[in-house]
C-alpha cells in the first residue's frame, strides 16, 4: 500500500507548499446501480479543528493510508491503514488528526435498498444497522482488502505506470461492483454485533498513531518492540496493550499483515520475482514468507498472481 500513500504525501506537502487551508479531495473511480467508490484524500492536520459530516448513504470507506480519530453514535475509534471506517443513513460524525497530517480513503456509498438487500444476502436478518464504528484489519479481511487495494493501485495509475507494471489495464465497473458487494456484506457480518472491548487511555490513541505511521512509512523495515514503544512513548506493557485495542492486533501481528497486504498487491500488479516482492515486503526468507501468505490469504503467492492475471484478462476481454 506504499504507492496508496505517495499521493497523500503529495497532497499534503502542495498544500503546505501553496499555503492552502487543508480540506478533503473526493475523486469518484466509478458509480451507478446504487453504489459510488470514490478516492478520498484528506489533507487536515493535528492542528486543525476536528469537522463534522453526516452520512447521506450507507458507508464503507478502506483506509489505505494516514490515522484518524473518528467519533460517531457508537462510540471513538483510532482508524490504520487495512481497517474499516463505517456509517449507517443519516448518522452524524466527527473525524480528527490530532495525531498525524492526513489520510487516504476508498470510500464506498451505497443507497439503503441495495445495502438492505446485500446485507440479506449475506445472511443478516432484519433491517442492518451497522453498531460498530470500525472494523480492524482481521485476518478474515486479508483477501478482500488486499484485491481492493490492487484495483485502487491499478486505477490510479497513469498509463506508462500500469504497463511498467506489467498490467495495462483499469477496473471495470464490474469489477468494482464485486468489491462493492463483499465490502456491504463484510460490513454487515462484522458489525452486526460488535464485541465489547475496554478502551485505552485517549493520550495513548495519540502514541499508538504515531507508532503505526512509523510501521506503515516503510513496512520492510525491521521494527524491535522497544523503538515502537519509544515512538508512542509508552512503556512495553502499555505499549502494547493500547496498540491491540486501538487497532484490534498487537504490534507484530499488524506489522506481519501490513507486509502481506503490501506483497499481496505487489504480486496482483507487477511481474517481479516471488522472492523479490518477498524481500521487497520485509521477509528474509522466502519460506516464510510462502507459510505467512498462505495463512493469511488462503492460497500460495504464485497462485494468487495467477488469478489476479485471469481477473485482468477477463477485465480486458470479457468475451
Amino acid at each position: 500500500m506504499g504507492k496508496i500513500a505517495v499521493l497523500l504525501n503529495d497532497a499534503c506537502a502542495e498544500r503546505e507548499r501553496l499555503g492552502i487551508a487543508p480540506g478533503l479531495a473526493a475523486h469518484t473511480l466509478a458509480a451507478g446501480d446504487g453504489r459510488a467508490v470514490e478516492d478520498v484524500v484528506c489533507t487536515y492536520r493535528p492542528r486543525d479543528a476536528s469537522f463534522e459530516e453526516r452520512h447521506a448513504r450507507y458507508r464503507v470507506a478502506l483506509v489505505g493510508a494516514g490515522t484518524f480519530n473518528c467519533r460517531g453514535p457508537h462510540g471513538r475509534d483510532l482508524l490504520t491503514p487495512g481497517s474499516l471506517l463505517l456509517g449507517n443513513v443519516g448518522e452524524g460524525f466527527e473525524c480528527g488528526h490530532e495525531h498525524g497530517t492526513g489520510d487516504r480513503c476508498l470510500a464506498f456509498a451505497y443507497e439503503q435498498e441495495l445495502f438492505e438487500r446485500l446485507a440479506f444476502e449475506a445472511g443478516v436478518r432484519g433491517k442492518p444497522r451497522l453498531k460498530s464504528l470500525r472494523v480492524p484489519p482481521v485476518r478474515a479481511l486479508a483477501p478482500l482488502v488486499a484485491d481492493a487495494c490492487a484495483a485502487w493501485l491499478t486505477t490510479a495509475m497513469d498509463g506508462r505506470s500500469a504497463e511498467n507494471a506489467g498490467r495495462n489495464f483499469r477496473p471495470t465497473a464490474s469489477a468494482w461492483d464485486e468489491v462493492a458487494v463483499r465490502l456491504a456484506a463484510a460490513a454487515a457480518r462484522f458489525a452486526g454485533a460488535p464485541t465489547r472491548t475496554p478502551r485505552s487511555p485517549r493520550n495513548a490513541d495519540r502514541g499508538v498513531a504515531r507508532a503505526v505511521r512509523l510501521i506503515e512509512r516503510d513496512v520492510s523495515q525491521r521494527l524491535e518492540l522497544d523503538e515502537l514503544s519509544r515512538e508512542a512513548s509508552l512503556s512495553r506493557f502499555h505499549f502494547v496493550r493500547a496498540f491491540a485495542l486501538a487497532t484490534g492486533l498487537t504490534p507484530h501481528r499488524y506489522l506481519l499483515r501490513a507486509r502481506l497486504r503490501r506483497a499481496a498487491v505487489r504480486l496482483a500488479t507487477n511481474d517481479a520475482r516471488v522472492v523479490d516482492v518477498a524481500i521487497a515486503s520485509g521477509f528474509r526468507d522466502v519460506s516464510n514468507f510462502n507459510h505467512a501468505f498462505r495463512a493469511e490469504f488462503g492460497t500460495t503467492p504464485r497462485a494468487h498472481r495467477r488469478s489476479a492475471e485471469r481477473r485482468a484478462d477477463e477485465r480486458i476481454d470479457p468475451n
